[in-house]
Parts: C-alpha cells; sequence; structure tokens
C-alpha cells in the first residue's frame, strides 16, 4: 500500500512538474509572440529617409559695409534623416545630419548641420499633411579661414522655425528659417564704418525636399 501511494505521489509530481514545465514554455512564446507583433509596429514609428535644399542666408553684424557686401548668398544642403512620429497625437521629432554650404566670399561656410526639431503633424489624412516644426541647429565649420580682421568660429547654434507640406506619404517639402544663438564671425582689429570689434551672425531660411523611404 505504502509503495503504491509512493507511486502514485511520484507519478503525480511528475505531471505536475511537467505541466509547470510546459506552462513557462507556453509563457515564453507567448511574450516572443507578442515582441515578435510589437516589431512592426514600433518600426513604423521610425523612418529614415534623405533630405535637401536651399540655404538662404545674410549676415547680421553692426559693420554696415560688412552688412552690404555680404546682403544675401545662396548655398545648400543635403544628408539622411530621421523621423520619429507619434501618431495618435501627431507629435514627433526628426534629425538629420547633412552637408551645408552657406554664406559667400570671406563668409563663406561648408560644414556639419545637425538639426533636430520636435514636429506636430496634422491634416487631410496621409495623403496630404501639415507640419510645424522648432528645435536647436548645430553648425560645425569645416573651413579655417582666419584673416587679420575675420575669425572663424567653429560651432554655431541656432534655433529652427519651420512649417511644410507633406504629400503622398513619402515627401516633405518645407520652409525653415534660422535665428542665431551664437556667432559665425568674429570681426576686429580694424576701425570700419567707427567700430573696431563686432559679432558676426548668420541668419538663414531654408527652402527643403525630403523623401521618407
Amino acid at each position: 500500500m505504502n509503495l503504491r501511494l509512493l507511486i502514485l505521489f511520484i507519478f503525480v509530481s511528475i505531471n505536475i512538474n511537467m505541466y509547470m514545465s510546459m506552462k513557462k514554455i507556453v509563457s515564453v512564446l507567448m511574450v516572443a509572440v507578442a515582441l515578435m507583433m510589437a516589431a512592426p509596429a514600433q518600426a513604423q514609428l521610425i523612418k529614415f529617409g534623405v533630405k535637401g535644399g536651399m540655404n538662404f542666408s545674410k549676415l547680421d553684424t553692426d559693420v554696415q559695409s560688412w552688412k552690404d557686401a555680404m546682403d544675401s548668398s545662396t548655398g545648400y544642403f543635403i544628408g539622411p534623416m530621421a523621423e520619429v512620429t507619434l501618431p495618435l497625437v501627431g507629435l514627433g521629432v526628426d534629425g538629420a545630419v547633412m552637408f551645408s554650404q552657406r554664406g559667400r566670399g570671406e563668409a563663406k561656410q561648408q560644414g556639419l548641420e545637425i538639426p533636430v526639431n520636435l514636429k506636430w503633424s496634422f491634416g487631410l489624412g496621409s495623403m496630404l499633411g501639415f507640419y510645424l516644426a522648432a528645435g536647436p541647429d548645430f553648425y560645425y565649420n569645416f573651413k579655417d579661414d582666419d584673416s587679420v580682421m575675420l575669425e572663424t568660429k567653429k560651432s554655431q547654434v541656432a534655433v529652427n522655425l519651420g512649417a511644410g507640406l507633406k504629400l503622398l506619404r513619402k515627401l516633405q517639402v518645407g520652409v525653415n528659417y534660422q535665428i542665431p544663438l551664437s556667432d559665425s564671425y568674429h570681426y576686429s582689429n580694424k576701425v570700419v564704418d567707427g567700430i573696431t570689434e563686432s559679432g558676426v551672425k548668420t541668419k538663414n531660411w531654408q527652402v527643403s525636399l525630403a523623401y521618407i523611404f
């Protein structure tokens, strides 16, 4: 009798252990499936693309002769971009790493531009939409054209304010204005217009076209 009870106890214990093991395996499989199902949804939140366009720059300085000589200039920018979107609220963040040229003559700049913008999108559906964007813009100037009068600033910071259209899910056309927070150049060592020293900032308009993969 005791032997039968012992065998029954062992059999029940084995089945319980097998049941618990199977339950753990099933739980792990369910979690794995859930993660696999969630992965495409998460992937849809992050989109990559390429962005390019034109720079329309103007120098802001107290030296009037410089302001007149460099009143306006055109350049270009191009590079990869990424966009993270939260569809339920229309908010997102986009950023890019671009080669950017702006200015001309002594005030010509060629460097790396990294804008990071908070973007609010709204519209008439997936085929047509609008967006407003704002955020910091970081610029690193590759050119080193220091002269007696002009000292080049390697790193520059600005604030982006922009708006644009989203077309056919893939295209984005935008206009952006950059408000400079730091100088692009420092002018000194010569009296011009009664001024011996002055910071030189770059105010910049951008017209862009982006393609989202």
